[in-house]
């Protein structure tokens, strides 16, 4: 018959100090401001480290993409967007999608 391991309070604590999980430390993307895990690129905008990465204007549909491309237009030109036509779309609706 074996010897049975000595199963005390203090042995068990010991065994046990290394088991607790330190929360994951999210940073915040600098284009959208979405949470996001350091050295990874950002799901809902795909930019890494600045750059775009992930075009994400190809998972919409044709008539989403349309309407997101004009937006872009009319934001480079220095138009605000209240004189875009239509339901706007922002980074939340698109990372639902």
């Amino acid at each position: 018959m074996s010897v049975r391991m000595r199963h005390t309070v203090a042995h068990t604590r010991n065994r046990r100090s290394h088991h607790g999980l330190n929360a994951a430390s999210l940073l915040k993307c600098k284009k959208c401001n979405e949470p996001v895990l350091p050295l990874t690129l950002c799901m809902n905008c795909g930019t890494y480290k600045g750059r775009e990465i992930i075009d994400t204007l190809k998972k919409l549909t044709k008539l989403e993409r349309k309407k997101k491309e004009k937006e872009k237009e009319l934001s480079a030109r220095g138009e605000g967007k209240e004189k875009a036509s239509g339901k706007s779309l922002d980074a939340a609706e698109l990372s639902k999608k």
